[in-house]
């Protein structure tokens, strides 16, 4: 059975950086593509950020380039993602995903496991 497990989030002043990690068990790590997604209240579920199985590959909404890096450490079944520069419009919960495949992806129908999520607030 997959399990995702995020944490690191929390509240941070807007300029502030958090990291978030995402620990994955019940499946080959390094076969699966991992996505960040967010979400607010009464909207749907975000495309954050993607990388591919073998890390070589990522993706970013237009919204995050430059201020978030995705990252993943196969040896220990983790991504990361690292939010830097975090506005009060970054505020949301924060959920990993994973994939069985080798690109990045971005439709959140494509991932079928989730975790449970972890509240990132950024205060102005």
């Amino acid at each position: 059975q997959v399990q995702l497990v995020e944490s690191g989030g929390g509240l941070v002043q807007a300029g502030g950086s958090l990291r978030l990690s995402c620990a994955a068990s019940g499946l080959t790590f390094s076969s699966y593509a991992m996505g960040w997604f967010r979400q607010i209240p009464g909207k749907e579920r975000e495309f954050v950020a993607a990388v591919s199985r073998s890390g070589a590959s990522t993706d970013y909404a237009d919204s995050v380039k430059g201020r978030f890096t995705i990252s993943r450490d196969n040896a220990r079944s983790t991504v990361y993602i690292q939010m830097n520069s975090l506005k009060p419009e970054d505020t949301a919960v924060y959920y990993c995903a994973a994939v069985n495949g080798f690109r990045t992806y971005r439709n959140v129908r494509e991932y079928p496991n989730w975790g449970q999520g972890t509240q990132v607030t950024v205060s102005s």
